[in-house]
């Protein structure tokens, strides 16, 4: 049995913060965070929307991209670091906003690599046969916990949502090989403690994230059988053009 990327979609907020808008509360200029992160805006959400929210749009989106109905999804899975709530999970509101038919839902936290954690249990589930269609989403609203006076942070996260419906296929799988490693010994680099703001040593996360993903990269091209020659397309989580320049050349 293999699973399949049936549909995909994505949601962000209208408010566009531009590098110039930074500018007037924070020291810094639109070169300085260009030249360093590549980035010259970010979505900003108001403040009463909620990572469920956005979430619904690139939902409602994937799910008519698959051709396939909210009844039809077996299982929601929401990668989040900013939830609605504590609890219910975030998963179980988007399901009851899509008019999902009982679903199993739940949220799970791995801030940048949620998203390849999703697919990669939506891939599992699909072929252990326990679901047919599962939507894997990723949404968050990193608005809510930034200190908008600390330019190290403020200048690199936004709002938004993407959303895959990955379902059971009878062709070969699209999902080819997958790889996920964690080491807590450097979670003090990149926290958000409860209550508190996000913090971020931008100069020891950016090593790690390049040796990080180099790694990975590798790993998971030698699992799948493909050579570096037949890549075509590399897609990384990561918007900060100085990561993904350091990332090319490794």
């Amino acid at each position: 049995m293999s699973s399949e990327i049936k549909g995909i979609g994505m949601y962000v907020p209208e408010r566009v913060l531009t590098n110039h808008d930074l500018e007037k509360i924070l020291d810094t200029s639109d070169e300085w965070i260009s030249t360093r992160t590549g980035i010259k805006e970010r979505r900003i959400a108001d403040e009463w929307v909620k990572a469920s929210d956005l979430a619904f749009h690139a939902s409602k989106e994937a799910i008519e991209n698959a051709g396939l109905t909210p009844k039809d999804i077996d299982i929601v899975i929401v990668a989040t670091s900013t939830p609605d709530n504590i609890f219910p999970s975030t998963a179980c509101i988007l399901a009851d906003k899509l008019g999902c038919k009982n679903p199993m839902a739940f949220d799970f936290s791995a801030a940048c690599s949620g998203f390849i954690y999703g697919i990669t249990i939506a891939d599992s589930f699909i072929k252990s046969g326990k679901a047919e269609n599962v939507l894997v989403v990723g949404s968050e609203v990193f608005s809510k916990i930034i200190d908008w006076a600390d330019r190290t942070t403020a200048v690199l996260f936004g709002d938004g949502a993407g959303a895959v419906v990955i379902s059971k296929s009878n062709s070969s799988s699209d999902i080819l090989s997958t790889v996920m490693k964690s080491d807590g010994s450097y979670g003090h680099l990149l926290h958000c403690q409860v209550g508190e703001k996000l913090r971020m040593q931008g100069r020891e996360t950016f090593k790690q994230a390049v040796k990080s993903m180099e790694t990975a990269c590798l790993k998971a091209l030698q699992k799948a059988g493909i050579n570096k020659e037949d890549i075509k397309l590399v897609i990384p989580h990561q918007a900060n053009i100085r990561i993904i320049q350091a990332l090319a050349e490794n």
